[in-house]
């Protein structure tokens, strides 16, 4: 029996209270209710703010095929890609379906230890883990659903050894659910072929045996990305409660805007209360879903970045190629994550990369190469990155008029800017004003925004420093500008940091 069947009995058991809501669903005890009222007392962790860089394993058996992102549902859209290329290397869906990659997907080189060590060498100071992506099954240990990592695949607790290696590393730890979208993203493996050998011979989806993992057919009308079915609502709360009540990380993404009504906000309100519990009052919980904040939460944008200086804590998530391994990709550098990273500091949000692993669970060399040369630019710059806020504007340059920038994914600005030399961007922490160039100027560096007319600074320059150079730094401040004589020998990368201090 599934858990949301019986939740009312668990909530007796445990003593968590019952919120009156449409669905009666059990939530921690706390401040929080399910509410926009109660929610919009949420306060912001200080770790967060603070943090700016996260790293993200989006990663699970969708990789085995090496065909990248939603080969679970794709493999079952006649003619598509990955249709033809399952039919070729498996066989037809109706025989060896998605359940038969499961048990393919061993894991057999994943070290999660030696791989936190990396990212917190190369800065990233938050590491989320996937939970769940749209294919439903499940990277922890669950009782709720079979289909599970502990059980299945690599019969390994995937998100309790991330979390063990990211604590012993130093870094929060947060998981990602992808499950709402998944009951109508999966209707597909409940098809069968229209036309050919196999025409109308339904796909194992069908079988009432797999229904745990593709779930029930669903109604022909509901295709949306989120469910209207009430019941799934509320096996979608099972399923994140057991997650977050077990696990208690520090973060919760939800992979669309927050789901379904009071059934998300009741999500929401457990999540919250029973990460200040488990932290004795201390509240470290940040919440990200696709949907402006008003204060509830962290906005994030997928594959894009904000225009402007977000009066909330926002994140960007994105990868450094496709979500899942896919042979023959093409990775974002080093230098582009890099500004990327001082792009979204500048408007008050975070960045959150995934960085993609094989099947097998390592790293390539050319992700450990990008890695390092981004582990060699924070070690030397991020005294202007971490615990920096947003001065008075995120920049100046050509990539700062919106009609320059193409749209991202959802509603923000696409995260593959095309910066200049001329491209600057601005954190301040306390009287350190910094300034990082998106790009080496081929002569003199001028920032505008700090001339002795400028209207944006009246504080008088006492000194300028090239962040990771010993060298000294000529600099002259004129009526229209900052002017900084570009030194002979410089660091070896592209995004310069230059610290300005200012008189109080």
């Amino acid at each position: 029996m599934k858990l949301y069947q019986t939740l009312s009995l668990a909530a007796a058991l445990s003593g968590m209270v019952l919120i009156a809501s449409a669905q009666q669903l059990p939530i921690n005890d706390g401040p929080f209710k399910p509410t926009e009222e109660s929610l919009k007392n949420y306060k912001y962790p200080e770790w967060f703010k603070d943090a700016k860089f996260g790293i993200w394993a989006h990663w699970g058996p969708q990789a085995v095929p090496r065909q990248g992102d939603w080969y679970a549902k794709k493999m079952y859209e006649e003619n598509s890609t990955q249709y033809k290329y399952h039919l070729e290397h498996y066989g037809h869906p109706s025989k060896f379906g998605y359940k038969d990659i499961i048990p393919l997907w061993k894991a057999q080189k994943w070290d999660p230890e030696k791989l936190m060590a990396l990212y917190k060498k190369a800065g990233a100071k938050y590491f989320v883990s996937m939970a769940s992506h749209h294919d439903n099954f499940f990277l922890w240990n669950s009782k709720i659903n079979r289909w599970n990592a502990a059980q299945m695949g690599p019969h390994k607790d995937v998100v309790g050894l991330w979390q063990k290696a990211a604590k012993k590393n130093g870094l929060k730890f947060g998981v990602s659910e992808h499950l709402a979208a998944s009951y109508t993203w999966f209707q597909a493996a409940h098809s069968a072929d229209t036309a050919g050998q196999y025409k109308g011979v339904p796909y194992d989806g069908n079988n009432p045996g797999y229904f745990d993992l593709y779930h029930t057919k669903g109604d022909p009308k509901d295709r949306g990305w989120l469910t209207t079915n009430t019941e799934w609502h509320k096996q979608w709360f099972a399923d994140v409660k057991e997650l977050v009540d077990t696990y208690h990380p520090d973060l919760l993404y939800s992979d669309s805007q927050l789901p379904f009504g009071d059934v998300g906000r009741s999500m929401l309100a457990n999540f919250y209360n029973g990460n200040a519990a488990f932290n004795k009052g201390q509240m470290t919980a940040v919440y990200n879903c696709k949907e402006p904040s008003r204060g509830m939460w962290a906005q994030d944008l997928e594959r894009g970045v904000q225009d402007s200086i977000s009066a909330y804590p926002w994140q960007t998530d994105t990868s450094i190629g496709d979500w899942y391994y896919r042979t023959g990709q093409q990775y974002k550098s080093g230098t582009d994550i890099i500004r990327m990273l001082t792009d979204i500091v500048s408007k008050n949000g975070n960045l959150l990369i995934n960085i993609v692993q094989t099947p097998e669970g390592d790293l390539e060399p050319d992700m450990l190469n990008t890695l390092e040369e981004i582990g060699n630019w924070t070690a030397a710059n991020g005294e202007g990155i971490y615990g920096s806020r947003p001065w008075k504007v995120y920049g100046e340059g050509p990539s700062t008029i919106k009609a320059n920038q193409k749209k991202g994914h959802f509603g923000g600005l696409s995260d593959e800017g095309k910066f200049t030399a001329s491209d600057i961007r601005f954190t301040t922490n306390g009287n350190k004003l910094y300034a990082f160039l998106l790009d080496v100027p081929p002569g003199d560096i001028q920032i505008a925004s700090l001339g002795k007319k400028s209207k944006l600074n009246a504080k008088k320059v006492l000194s300028v420093k090239l962040l990771g150079s010993n060298a000294r730094i000529n600099w002259q401040q004129t009526d229209d500008a900052l002017v900084i004589k570009k030194p002979a020998n410089l660091p070896a990368w592209k995004v310069l940091g230059l610290k300005v201090e200012l008189s109080k």
